[in-house]
């Protein structure tokens, strides 16, 4: 039909289970057919959609890493930013989503450490400007103490987590964070059910040792 555009070289191959592509690997080859065209502007306009179907997803996982709305709302404009500027890179033998886990899951790790950074420069300003270390937190704000050493503990996790190999992180973000079963995850990624289990096992194993065997 005249107008519409022509992306059926780009439509992502259909899987090996015989399924569909999701909806966002199939909005995803069209902005990228788009956008090798030189058609950015209708890009940017396909991109819109493909934002609102992923969005609320998206803030849920980087909520889990970060614990902290604000954060968590900055590094999903960051992986989305990151998608469009390199929408050409994306390859059809493994769906978007996936590939967009991946990005999400770096930027949030990305603002995890700038946060770290400055935390600890104004851990060091503090400790100069009192004399004393901040640990020293008065008997009345016991309960602010208890929730520093829950977050404490929540960024050893998600340090433990930036820590592991490319596919168990990406086996756990989606099982532990994203709540897929390992039949989706088989579906989504192209492994094996059997693989999944494998790395999320290992996952977890290097989790359990990294943080003392409560992971």
């Amino acid at each position: 039909m005249a107008g519409q555009p022509n992306v059926d070289a780009a439509t992502p191959p259909r899987p090996a289970d015989g399924g569909h592509p999701s909806p966002a690997s199939v909005l995803a080859a069209e902005i990228k057919a788009l956008v090798e065209r030189g058609e950015r502007d209708a890009a940017r306009d396909r991109f819109g959609a493909l934002v609102a179907l992923l969005q609320r997803r998206a803030v849920r996982i980087a909520f889990q890493y970060l614990r902290d709305a604000a954060d968590a709302d900055e590094a999903v404009q960051d992986a989305f930013i990151k998608v469009f500027l390199h929408i050409e890179q994306y390859r059809h033998d493994l769906p978007f989503d996936v590939w967009f886990t991946r990005i999400l899951v770096n930027a949030a790790l990305d603002r995890l450490k700038a946060r770290a950074r400055q935390q600890r420069w104004i851990s060091h300003s503090t400790d100069e400007d009192e004399g004393r270390p901040v640990e020293q937190v008065p008997g009345g704000e016991a309960s602010n103490e208890r929730r520093l050493l829950a977050k404490e503990r929540w960024d050893q996790v998600t340090q433990a987590v930036a820590g592991l190999p490319d596919r168990q992180r990406l086996v756990f973000t989606l099982c532990h964070l994203d709540e897929q079963s390992p039949a989706e995850i088989s579906a989504a990624t192209g492994m094996s059910q059997a693989t999944v289990r494998v790395h999320l096992f290992r996952a977890l194993r290097k989790l359990r040792g990294v943080l003392g065997g409560q992971a």
